[in-house]
């Protein structure tokens, strides 16, 4: 098991989750992030809803998630965003290290 780990969060497009995913990368509380377009499927006040989103892929570590959670909770223009922490079992000795060294 290794200190690090990948974070799941959703946004309606890349216009609204880029202004948050820069304020997390400028704070440190992130290494990297990917964008993904995918269509979700969910139920929301009672009616089953189909939407396209735009899936974040966020690395960074388990010391920084607190951190990372909290700052992204209040970022977040959604009233109840995903939020997902998923370990790292494994991974390149040199990328692990490198995440570590952008995280604080």
């Amino acid at each position: 098991m290794t200190d690090a780990c990948v974070v799941l969060t959703t946004f309606e497009n890349r216009d609204q989750a880029r202004p948050v995913i820069d304020a997390l990368i400028s704070e440190r509380l992130v290494a990297c992030v990917q964008m993904m377009d995918i269509e979700s499927s969910y139920t929301w006040q009672g009616v089953v809803e189909h939407e396209p989103e735009v899936l974040v892929l966020i690395k960074t570590t388990t010391v920084v998630y607190p951190m990372l959670e909290k700052r992204l909770a209040e970022l977040h223009p959604y009233d109840v965003p995903e939020i997902l922490q998923i370990p790292v079992a494994s991974g390149s000795r040199a990328y692990l290290a490198w995440m570590a060294e952008n995280t604080r």
